[in-house]
């Protein structure tokens, strides 16, 4: 009924309880960005078909997977290798894909972001949506920041509203804050070229909205802080006791990263076109004749 792909690269450690958490279904394909550690094996061993990609962005990607892995099933579920699927949610996307009419182009999915034992719902704004469940054909990705957005949809998305499971630090803080110091620039640069239109901040739905939200609340001043106190304080963060405390520390921390490198890259833009007018001045300024010695 559907075909899961899953996109890895050195994913050994996080990659077993993926696919153990897959045992319902029959079409699994993991699409590796050239691992040098087990990754490939252990998807064998698990009855994994596996492809090979170099990995360039997750928009990037996740076309290719479309566009080369010839899957079972028409109904295609992207997951990363520290996500992991519950019965519940096995349950409540068959019954989606079941029930759904040809009009349906795909589904949003959401998760539960886990810190060791505590799930981090109120600090990470539950639920937030991705477009991972999808009819293959009727939808095609693009590059949004780190990650990815959906580009051309032929038909409607609804949502399924039950939860997968992302272990996101199962690497631990060391892996998270290098993976995000990279994210960070991705993130300025999106901000500062693809930012919505201010109108989609009041969407209804989340998936319009939260792009929205974070291209234009970045100009606020003091928007690293002020995201600490709605994360920890105002959407009750607090009670989700240390593990809270410390992922509203460090997603504050991201945004000032990314507030830092938008200002970098905002003057190198103006120092480059002010090379590029002042290279401009001299040409002009030179007479035929000067040019001609030039090049003599």
């Amino acid at each position: 009924m559907i075909s899961i792909i899953i996109l890895t690269k050195n994913e050994e450690a996080d990659l077993p309880g993926c696919l153990k958490s897959l045992t319902w279904a029959d079409d699994i394909h993991v699409l590796d960005s050239f691992s040098t550690d087990k990754t490939c094996e252990i998807a064998r061993q698990h009855g994994a078909k596996v492809t090979a990609n170099a990995f360039e962005s997750f928009g990037k990607q996740r076309s290719f997977a479309l566009d080369n892995i010839a899957v079972k099933y028409s109904w295609v579920l992207f997951l990363d290798a520290d996500e992991v699927s519950t019965p519940d949610f096995a349950k409540a996307i068959t019954l989606a894909i079941n029930n759904a009419g040809e009009e349906t182009a795909g589904f949003y999915c959401c998760w539960k972001m886990m810190l060791g034992g505590t799930w981090l719902k109120r600090c990470d704004n539950f639920p937030k949506w991705q477009l991972r469940l999808l009819r293959k054909g009727r939808i095609t990705y693009k590059d949004f920041g780190h990650g990815q957005k959906e580009d051309q949809v032929k038909g409607q998305v609804l949502y399924i509203k039950e939860p997968y499971i992302h272990f996101g630090f199962s690497k631990g803080w060391s892996h998270w804050i290098e993976r995000h110091n990279r994210y960070s620039t991705l993130e300025a640069v999106a901000r500062l070229d693809i930012r919505p239109p201010f109108k989609n901040i009041f969407s209804k739905h989340g998936s319009t909205r939260n792009p929205a939200l974070k291209s234009w609340l970045v100009k606020i001043p003091g928007w690293p802080l002020l995201r600490f106190l709605h994360t920890y304080i105002f959407s009750l963060g607090f009670t989700e006791g240390l593990p809270g405390l410390t992922y509203c520390i460090n997603l504050s921390f991201y945004e000032h990263m990314i507030m830092i490198k938008t200002r970098e890259i905002l003057l190198e833009r103006k120092k480059n076109t002010k090379n590029i007018k002042q290279y401009q001045t001299i040409l002009i300024e030179q007479t035929p004749a000067d040019l001609d010695l030039r090049y003599k």
